[in-house]
């Protein structure tokens, strides 16, 4: 692999770049599609479209730095609706990954694509996350696993590299974070971690044929190892103590319109009635 390749969006336009984008394409579709709210948000990796497969009519995209795409001032991004012939998913919001321009308990869904190992303070993102989230919102987040054939060769590499010679497998700027130092950072801020996957089990190998000599390693590695994967798939809940969600109105009227209405009897009634007006009479 050449070393010229030392970013992300660099590193996708490779054949292992390619394959791992189409694992987790279909990852986030199934993921998000059955999410339901009102306001999405993607942190970062503008060459995949995460949230293609939600229905919510809010969705944003927002980068770290100003690309192809049109920039909204912060007090306007509440008041945009996606409409039929424009989506508003494709405008990106300039921002950084610790000060998201939103307030707080206001999105119902944040998805991020390596944007943890990314970025200069990830566990100060994720609290930001946690931040503009409501409760119950859920976070969706992927990352390379430094315990997998990929994680090993980048560890090689980059001790090869600081002797100098060779050059990195992965992007330069990532730094992994595990799988479970990340569900540790999750736990501390009240995230319950609803699935976790493991995905992308073939060699560390630059070219493209010989990736596809390995495609039986897929159900081999997921059966077999499947917590080596290249890379994992975390979808987690923001729980808040103390608090009880009230069901719609219509389901407390519906229980009380069910409920077996208490008839009196008319005979008891006067029976009752009459031998009470002639104990009176007796006495």
């Amino acid at each position: 692999m050449s070393s010229e390749i030392i970013g992300l969006t660099d590193w996708f336009k490779t054949p292992p770049g390619e394959y791992l984008l189409a694992w987790e394409r279909e990852r986030f579709d199934e993921a998000v599609a059955n999410i339901f709210g009102y306001h999405a948000l993607q942190l970062g990796l503008q060459e995949m479209d995460t949230l293609r497969s939600n229905r919510m009519p809010h969705q944003w995209l927002a980068l770290d730095s100003i690309q192809s795409t049109t920039v909204i001032a912060p007090e306007r991004i509440l008041n945009l609706s996606r409409e039929p012939s424009q989506s508003s998913r494709h405008v990106a919001l300039l921002t950084h990954s610790v000060a998201l321009p939103f307030p707080a308990n206001s999105l119902d869904l944040v998805v991020l694509p390596h944007t943890l190992e990314l970025s200069h303070d990830p566990h100060a993102t994720l609290r930001e996350v946690e931040r503009v989230l409501v409760p119950e919102g859920r976070v969706v987040i992927t990352g390379f696993n430094p315990a997998s054939l990929w994680g090993l060769r980048q560890h090689r590499a980059r001790l090869c590299k600081r002797l100098g010679f060779g050059s990195l497998f992965l992007p330069e700027s990532s730094e992994f974070i595990g799988h479970w130092r990340l569900r540790d950072w999750l736990r501390l801020l009240s995230f319950e971690v609803e699935s976790a996957h493991f995905g992308c089990y073939r060699p560390a190998i630059d070219k493209a044929r010989w990736l596809g000599r390995f495609a039986w390693m897929e159900s081999a590695g997921a059966r077999w190892w499947p917590i080596l994967g290249a890379v994992y798939f975390l979808v987690a809940t923001k729980r808040v103590r103390g608090m009880r969600l009230l069901g719609p109105a219509w389901k407390d009227r519906a229980a009380r319109v069910s409920a077996p209405a208490v008839v009196a009897n008319r005979h008891q009634a006067r029976s009752t009635s009459t031998s009470s007006s002639t104990d009176t009479t007796n006495s």
